[in-house]
């Protein structure tokens, strides 16, 4: 069993981490290989929802002692991971970008699990915090 370490920082979370380092992926490997026609609608799209995803656990995480602030920003990292899903759905079904895993993994199981540490993080910080 390993020891529980101290959440001192946004850094310090797991989930920041792997969707920090998922949204890098995202912009180097996948944003390029899109057509110039989706330049304002799925390349704009993707790159905005990836990137807000380990925004939104940081400015969340600076309010971590407002039980109801930190959740809200939480379910809008939810919200934004869901969306980036679907996103490299469109990339993978339309263009056969992120058809299957690729030397940078399987990014939509990647945001998948990403959802559910999410969604993990917001039920331990309602014990944690009553």
């Amino acid at each position: 069993m390993t020891e529980k370490q101290k959440i001192i920082s946004y850094n310090d979370l797991d989930v920041y981490q792997r969707s920090y380092k998922a949204s890098v992926v995202v912009m180097k490997f996948v944003i390029p290989l899109l057509p110039d026609s989706e330049k304002y609608d799925l390349k704009d799209q993707l790159s905005r929802s990836s990137k807000a995803v380990p925004r939104l656990i940081a400015e969340g995480f600076a309010k971590k002692f407002q039980k109801k602030g930190f959740q809200k920003y939480l379910f809008d990292a939810m919200g934004e991971s869901n969306e980036t899903q679907v996103s490299l759905s469109q990339c993978k079904d339309l263009y056969n970008i992120c058809a299957d895993e690729t030397k940078h993994g399987d990014l939509i199981k990647e945001y998948e699990i990403i959802g559910k540490q999410l969604f993990r993080l917001k039920e331990a910080w309602d014990k944690f915090s009553s």
